[in-house]
């Protein structure tokens, strides 16, 4: 071992809670009626998880509103019988569709780290009404990049309401879960929405600086008998897709009907096989507008179900903002020879991930895309290799392949094109008790010819406590660097962040806590002898209230020098438009401001205004949003933003609006439909996506989805389709 890893290795503390919380759970040999209801004799000699502590508005006393949950176990079955208690029958159902967001209403979550790493855990959930969400958590919780809610799996779980109170049933199968054979003991969490009495609770408790689903959080789940071996199920997903589309800004039509689908296979009780064959995307919601005034691209999340199970094994190499080696929104979209952005068909892949063994994880994928000789896009095929070893309490090394190659000779290939290669190394620090954290990483790229630098290296480190909160975070990333396959803002740059935050915990019955940060960011280019080209000096102060309302203040100092390869930014967008002079410095100052109301209520809204300079103009922005909820039917917000750019003459002003209404009605829990309008002037589009969706089987569904786009300029007609999509899954 290197002298500089030892003593990196010695600078990590591994402090643990004074807390240890367990409950055991009686095997069961009985059946059970899944109605809510827990009248099975098994209830009564359950142990329970109870005594709840409160982790909003205080951390430091235990619930006031109790909590009960009690588990039992079969052969093939984990049952779950939960009592929730609050001081009324005015329970906050913002929707009834499946997968809610928690924070804005009544419900329970239950969260399962099956292989007690404290990394990756599996949570399930259900509100009032019997709605349920299910979601994987990675990462050790420490973000919310790392809770995705776009997994499913087959369960059951039902309510039933009662005076002050109400009961559930869940029955999950344990082929739902990972585990190792033999296994007697999983680390288990339980958090809590009361939105009658403003009160967020947990089972085990979380202190109020550290997120409520963090992993580092967790009591255990005692098993009475050793967990078997889990069975090798066989999920076949396929679809079936009828098409009809109209390109109206040249009258072009197109009919299809497209067949395809996936298979899940479990195997072993760690591995996951996927296999997908010729995927449909269709009724995959629908990405939101982002209003860019940035020189730089904007990443959207995955939603796309295949891409989603063990996502963390791919993804979170690098530092997700500058330097993502992998990120699998790229596979399925090309640039065209015009250097537009167009979908690529996806031929079909093979996603193999999951646990080897309690210290080791695997992730291999192979995509293959379709050729698109018309536009210039070749065949390619996408692959990556991760492994991870779990070190320590929660800590872990991974390194990855990348390889992105055309197997074919084409006349418009370049040479430099033909493949793109990355390997890397990374290391991720988490303390036991979640205060220190860290990434330190060094990844390479290789193409035809170019194999030597090509280096992308960075370090972060943080301390997350009650009352004070520090980071730093480095970047490098050679000029010559490259990931197809991943998300570089840029390269040729050398970055550093810093931040400092105090925060004040008043016992003030109307204030939560305040908070004061500084946080500096400098940016370098290492081939322009370290010219320093960029600042951000920013200065935020924020006020969190007992109502759940929030308030912040920011400042901002930036400084952006342009250089030659900046000879066309335009700020304005305009492709006609005047380029700011390049090879000089702009220094411009701003302030902001943003509200949030409390999101339980029936009528909620959040806002801000940015006010200030802008390179050698002015700025004014103004965000709003507004949501109301009309109890459990429909969801109706509106998202409103308003950029005006005021540069003087003879360079471009603009006035950018984005203007997004959204209506979603839940019919039943099996019957949604939401529609989206997303106006845009800045990208000349007027976008309306409307999804019916009937869930007539669990996880089957019926899709109705109609697009309709129109150029707002000169509002003409641009693109309208029709999808009827019906998507089955069989378990075998």
């Amino acid at each position: 071992m290197t002298k500089p890893l030892s003593i990196l290795l010695l600078l990590i503390p591994f402090f643990v809670s004074g807390q240890n919380k367990s409950f055991r759970v009686t095997h069961t040999g009985d059946s059970f009626n899944i109605d809510g209801v827990l009248d099975e004799p098994i209830w009564d000699k359950a142990e329970s998880a109870s005594d709840f502590q409160q982790y909003f508005p205080t951390d430091s006393i235990l619930a006031e509103q109790p909590t009960e949950i009690k588990m039992v176990y079969s052969e093939t079955t984990l049952y779950i019988g939960i009592t929730v208690r609050s001081t009324g029958n005015d329970w906050v159902i913002s929707s009834l569709q499946r997968d809610f967001r928690a924070g804005s209403s009544d419900n329970i979550s239950l969260l399962f780290d099956t292989f007690n790493d404290g990394t990756n855990a599996f949570l399930f959930g259900v509100n009032p009404y019997g709605v349920r969400r299910e979601a994987l958590i990675s990462g050790g919780g420490q973000n919310l990049r790392g809770f995705t809610t776009s997994w499913d799996v087959k369960w059951k779980g039902e309510t039933k309401l009662h005076d002050n109170y109400y009961t559930a049933e869940l029955a999950i199968p344990l082929t739902s879960f990972k585990f190792k054979e033999g296994e007697t003991n999983w680390r288990f969490q339980s958090y809590r929405f009361d939105q009658q009495n403003n009160e967020r609770s947990v089972w085990y408790k979380v202190p109020q600086n550290q997120l409520i689903f963090n992993l580092a959080f967790m009591g255990d789940m005692i098993f009475e008998k050793p967990l078997g071996r889990s069975r090798t199920p066989l999920a076949l997903i396929p679809y079936i897709n009828a098409i009809t589309e109209r390109d109206l800004s040249t009258d072009k039509g197109f009919n299809n009907v497209k067949v395809g689908g996936d298979a899940k296979v479990a195997i072993g009780n760690g591995m996951n096989l996927d296999v997908t064959i010729n995927p449909d995307f269709s009724n995959v919601e629908v990405d939101a507008i982002v209003t860019n005034l940035t020189r730089f691209e904007i990443g959207l999340p995955e939603r796309r179900q295949f891409f989603v199970d063990n996502s963390d094994l791919f993804g979170s190499f690098g530092g997700g903002r500058d330097a993502n080696p992998f990120f699998s929104r790229r596979i399925g979209i090309a640039r065209d020879s015009a250097g537009n952005n167009i979908e690529n068909r996806i031929l079909g892949g093979i996603r193999l991930s999951g646990k080897l063994n309690e210290d080791w994880r695997l992730g291999f994928l192979s995509i293959q895309t379709d050729e698109d000789v018309d536009n210039a896009i070749a065949s390619n095929n996408n692959t990556m290799l991760a492994l991870q070893k779990k070190v320590f309490a929660r800590s872990n090394f991974g390194m990855f392949f990348i390889n992105k190659q055309s197997f074919e000779d084409y006349d418009f290939l370049e040479r430099e094109d033909e493949y793109n290669r990355v390997v890397g190394v990374d290391y991720n620090l988490a303390s036991a008790d979640n205060k220190w954290l860290g990434k330190f990483y060094g990844h390479k790229s290789f193409q035809p010819d170019d194999d030597e630098g090509n280096l992308s290296l960075g370090a972060f480190m943080a301390r997350n406590s009650r009352s004070f909160n520090f980071f730093t975070d480095w970047v490098h990333i050679d000029n010559d660097f490259r990931s197809d396959l991943g998300f570089i803002r840029r390269t040729d740059i050398m970055k550093v962040a810093t931040s400092a935050e105090a925060v004040f915990w008043p016992k003030n019955e109307k204030i939560n806590n305040y908070s004061f940060e500084l946080l500096p960011i400098v940016t370098w280019r290492p081939e322009l002898d370290y010219q320093k080209t960029d600042h951000a000096i920013n200065a935020f102060a924020g006020m969190e209230f007992s109502d759940q309302s929030e308030l912040s203040l920011g400042f901002t100092n930036d400084f952006t020098f342009l250089t030659a390869e900046d000879d066309n930014f335009v700020p304005a967008g305009d492709a006609d438009g005047v380029p700011l002079p390049n090879l000089q410095g702009y220094h411009y100052n701003s302030l902001g401001f943003f509200y949030e109301s409390n999101p339980a209520q029936v009528f909620s809204y959040n806002g801000g205004t940015t006010v200030g300079r802008f390179f050698n103009g002015n700025l004014f922005s103004v965000e709003a949003e507004m949501t109301l909820r009309i109890q459990p039917k429909a969801l109706i917000s509106l998202q409103v933003n308003y950029d005006q750019i005021s540069l003087p003459a003879p360079y471009p002003s603009a006035d950018f609006w984005l203007i997004s209404p959204r209506v979603a009605l839940t019919f039943s829990k099996s019957v949604f439909w939401t529609t989206l309008f997303q106006y845009s002037n800045q990208q000349d589009n007027l976008g309306i996506n409307s999804r019916l969706q009937w869930r007539f089987a669990p996880l089957s569904d019926l899709f109705i989805v109609y697009n309709d786009n129109y150029f707002v300029n000169q509002f003409a007609p641009r693109f309208r389709s029709l999808n009827l999509k019906f998507t089955y899954w069989l378990n075998i």
